[in-house]
């Protein structure tokens, strides 16, 4: 494997962070960012010091209880990504091998090759709205497989698997002595009360990761976690000591009030998520030059192109309509974008008409250029 980590970077974060924000930005995933007062928090409620241990315990509880597992399998985390990384680290070595859905979220692939893994794939085909087919994983899976890596709901697509497939995935996951890793995050845009997890399909065989960054608009809180068997998650703390050693106080405590006040939070982004989704499926409707999947849940969409290139499209729209979507290059497929429409409702339909127009200036001159 030729991978130096001295040179070690994620291209899809960097270009996120450098180059993705515009007025009109499609290119985000998540909901829109709330401000500290919906916590509804008072100065005296917070402290700058805590205690320095594995977990802020008070946290810990309000994970377990929200997922109805034991204390002693949640991992808090700086969001999701790190809680992915914890993850791969405590179950693989440096050349072992995890197989890994294609497309998937290109932060997933660079963390794995930092690691030193050996990374394998198996199809998620859009002629197949993106679904897991297991026959497709028993195909690919070998007795050297540590890990199989899942995002549900799908990134990029948004695809949901159902927990019939993510049995048989862990039935073939235990056959070769291996873990499944089932990432979370967007499936927390159901906005259920009692959020069902991949954990409980197999408590001994199933990492999740998570976080209240997606769904909630609390991505500065860094609130993440794993929820993982009480061993594997005894070495993720354990391997955490080797970065972060111990948490931000101020966002434990804010995190906690948080996930009490969950159900206010969710109430609010569902409805501001339904009146989006609307706005965006007649957009495409509208589209005769992009083809898509339109999942039944989540912020985002992974349109085909028809005609044309894709990464001058994404010029076009960012140098003359100060718009942005996130260019296919980062998923492993290039003719297609992802948008997300997590926004206010009134910014969500300002920039799908700011797309538009791109789409027409883009086509026009397509068609000048044949």
């Amino acid at each position: 494997m030729n991978f130096s980590r001295s040179h070690a970077h994620s291209p899809y974060m960097e270009w996120s962070k450098l180059h993705a924000s515009a007025r009109f930005n499609l290119a985000t995933s998540g909901m829109a960012n709330l401000p500290l007062s919906v916590l509804g928090i008072t100065l005296d409620q917070l402290e700058i010091n805590g205690p320095s241990i594995y977990g802020y315990e008070p946290l810990l509880q309000s994970i377990a209880l929200r997922y109805r597992v034991p204390q002693e399998c949640v991992v808090s985390a700086v969001g999701t990504s790190l809680a992915n990384y914890l993850a791969l680290a405590a179950t693989t070595e440096p050349g072992d091998e995890i197989l890994v859905e294609q497309p998937t979220y290109e932060l997933i692939l660079s963390t794995a090759r930092y690691l030193g893994l050996e990374i394998k794939r198996f199809p998620r085909r859009p002629q197949d709205n993106y679904a897991i087919d297991p026959a497709e994983v028993a195909r690919n899976i070998t007795p050297r497989t540590r890990l199989i890596v899942i995002c549900n709901l799908h990134n990029p697509s948004g695809a949901r698997v159902p927990d019939s497939t993510l049995r048989e995935v862990g039935l073939l996951a235990g056959k070769a002595g291996a873990y499944v890793l089932v990432d979370e995050v967007y499936r927390e845009l159901l906005f259920e009360s009692e959020p069902a997890s991949a954990f409980h399909v197999d408590p001994e065989r199933f990492i999740v990761t998570n976080s209240l960054t997606k769904a909630y608009g609390l991505s500065g809180l860094r609130c993440g976690w794993v929820l993982a068997p009480s061993a594997l998650a005894r070495q993720m703390f354990h391997i955490n000591d080797l970065h972060g050693a111990t948490f931000a106080h101020p966002a434990e405590l804010l995190s906690v009030i948080a996930f009490a006040r969950l159900p206010q939070i969710a109430a609010k982004a569902k409805s501001i998520l339904d009146a989006n989704r609307r706005l965006l499926q007649d957009f495409l409707r509208g589209r005769d030059d992009l083809d898509y999947f339109w999942p039944e849940f989540g912020t985002i969409v992974f349109p085909r192109l028809k005609e044309g290139n894709l990464d001058a499209l994404c010029q076009l729209l960012r140098s003359s309509f100060d718009t942005s979507v996130a260019p296919g290059r980062f998923f492993e497929t290039p003719d297609r974008f992802r948008m997300g429409v997590g926004a206010g409702t009134d910014a969500v339909r300002d920039a799908l008409q700011q797309l538009g127009r791109g789409l027409d200036r883009y086509r026009a001159g397509q068609t000048v250029t044949a």
